[in-house]
């Protein structure tokens, strides 16, 4: 196994806006080992979310690369990095990003569906089953609470034990005690599963549990 999973490479982001050029990542240089959890932490506007993005190959860098287990994502075209981010990666949104038209249980077959598994279902129902969300199976997300809404958003990033897992204010949209039974939960999941975690937060008590923080301040690592 490679000693890193993802490695941030002199990562700059500058954009046009009506004031002139605009600088909002500068130089951000770091690398993370595969079963690693590191929360990216600092101010509103600091480019946390913009870093996240780049680091899931949604975003391009004007400067630098991200290499996810050794694969320069910026070297390939658009389609080959989706492909990739289907292979490897799973996120969890603030905003949940369910299919409103889907079950829960349709929803997170989804994920296994794109890669052609004949198992989805029965992964996609013992995975929602692992969740706490059993009897919620036939459920569309309207008719889902916040954290279960949330839940299931975990379960379809967990289902394809994804290799990195990006969580943008996984808990942003919860009250506190339901998004402290959400991170219980995300950090069972990666633990059992191995996986890289990479997770976006305002919360001191969440970025403590991780194994590491990355400060971004004004768009500067600190």
């Amino acid at each position: 196994m490679s000693a890193t999973i993802i490695a941030v490479e002199h990562v700059t982001k500058r954009v046009q806006d009506s004031g002139g050029e605009l600088t909002i990542l500068h130089d951000i240089d770091f690398s993370l080992a595969p079963q690693e959890s590191a929360a990216i932490v600092g101010a509103s506007g600091s480019g946390k979310s913009t870093l996240l993005s780049i680091i899931a190959g949604l975003d391009v860098p004007t400067e630098g690369t991200v290499r996810l287990a050794g694969i320069d994502l910026f070297a390939l075209d658009e389609d080959a990095r989706a492909a990739v981010r289907a292979e490897r990666v799973g996120f969890v949104f603030q905003s949940f990003q369910l299919m409103g038209n889907l079950t829960a249980l349709e929803n997170v077959m989804l994920p296994l569906e794109l890669q052609g598994r004949a198992d989805a279902k029965a992964a996609a129902t013992e995975m929602l089953v692992r969740v706490g969300l059993g009897e919620r199976l036939g459920h569309y997300p309207r008719l889902l609470s916040g954290g279960e809404q949330q839940r299931v958003a975990l379960a379809r990033a967990f289902v394809v034990k994804p290799a990195l897992l990006l969580a943008d204010e996984p808990t942003g949209s919860l009250d506190f005690a339901t998004g402290e039974r959400v991170m219980e939960l995300m950090f069972e999941l990666n633990r059992e599963q191995g996986t890289t975690l990479v997770l976006v937060t305002h919360d001191r008590g969440i970025a403590a549990r991780c194994d590491r923080q990355v400060r971004i301040e004004a768009g500067r690592l600190t």
